[in-house]
């Protein structure tokens, strides 16, 4: 009987082991879409992206270095990221992101932290998805496509205004994702090769918060010299610090390093985007964004052709 439960034991945990990774990013994907609209919200209201990188990494370092300290003892990209979303939308930018697995997999590659045979179907699905994510984050720097109307708001005449202040700075704004996509797939590369010479998760994590809080000051005090700019109440600019930094950085990071770790960084950015989906709808009814024709067909055709491999 001790036997059989031990055995039944053994084969739960060895079940729970397999599908941990798989649920936690899935569950990070829907983290960070509320980052997006909660960010989104903010500066609209017109916060500081500078200010808000230093609060986002202040926020982080907080509640990860406690952890750290008892259990075990990045800035630009980040301020391309939200140049590019405030020039663009939250839907926008949670599409353009979906290039990420493509360039992870192509810098793997390069650094040999990925195989690729070609005569397996799962190396033939990447190959292919590859070529159709950058293709596609092409055509969505040059193409705006027609609008899809997802919960019909009566807010044509807001957009319409809206459209024609941004318009300008799409191409800008879509420049500045992919640069900044750039620079998070290296991150994630990085974070694989380091956490062979140093496994502890936390204490990783919090370093890199610490440090991008420091690198983030000093930035946003050359970049901005409106003081009044790091003044926040409690409002969604408050709320943006504190939970992007939380969920997107502290927990996001410790989870991204610990399935990084066990699976490897290709398959940390394969469900970024599931992302886009859950930002479209939210992004949709919460701010009545305008979600235009020719972003879901990448995130599909990637879902597709990663999907062999996710076994």
């Amino acid at each position: 009987m001790g036997k059989e439960l031990i055995g039944k034991w053994g084969n739960g945990l060895e079940v729970w082991n397999k599908v941990m990774p798989y649920l936690a990013m899935v569950s990070l994907q829907f983290g960070y879409s509320g980052m997006h609209i909660i960010t989104m919200l903010s500066l609209k209201r017109g916060m500081s992206h500078w200010v808000l990188v230093v609060y986002r990494h202040a926020a982080a370092t907080l509640v990860v270095a406690p952890f750290a300290l008892i259990l075990e003892r990045p800035v630009i990209d980040q301020n391309l990221y939200y140049v590019g979303m405030k020039y663009t939308s939250a839907t926008f930018t949670s599409a353009t992101v979906n290039v990420l697995p493509a360039i992870t997999f192509v810098l793997a590659l390069i650094i040999r932290l990925e195989r690729v045979n070609i005569r397996k179907v799962h190396s033939q699905a990447k190959i292919i998805g590859t070529i159709i994510t950058v293709g596609g984050a092409m055509l969505m720097t040059l193409y705006k496509g027609p609008i899809v109307d997802m919960f019909s708001r009566g807010s044509a005449i807001h957009h319409q205004a809206n459209d024609t202040s941004l318009g300008q700075h799409w191409v800008a704004g879509t420049l500045m994702l992919l640069a900044c996509t750039f620079g998070w797939s290296g991150f994630f590369i990085l974070q694989s090769i380091t956490l062979k010479e140093y496994p502890a998760e936390l204490s990783l994590t919090a370093l890199i918060c610490l440090m991008g809080m420091l690198e983030g000051a000093v930035v946003a005090l050359v970049m901005e010299r409106d003081m009044t700019a790091w003044i926040v109440g409690f409002d969604s600019r408050l709320l943006a610090a504190v939970y992007s930094g939380v969920v997107c950085s502290g927990i996001a990071y410790y989870v991204q390093g610990v399935v990084n770790k066990a699976k490897g960084p290709v398959f940390v950015t394969t469900f970024s985007p599931l992302c886009m989906i859950i930002t479209a709808v939210l992004g949709a009814m919460i701010l009545a964004e305008q979600v235009h024709l020719g972003s879901f067909p990448l995130t599909l055709t990637w879902e597709l052709d990663r999907g062999s491999n996710l076994q």
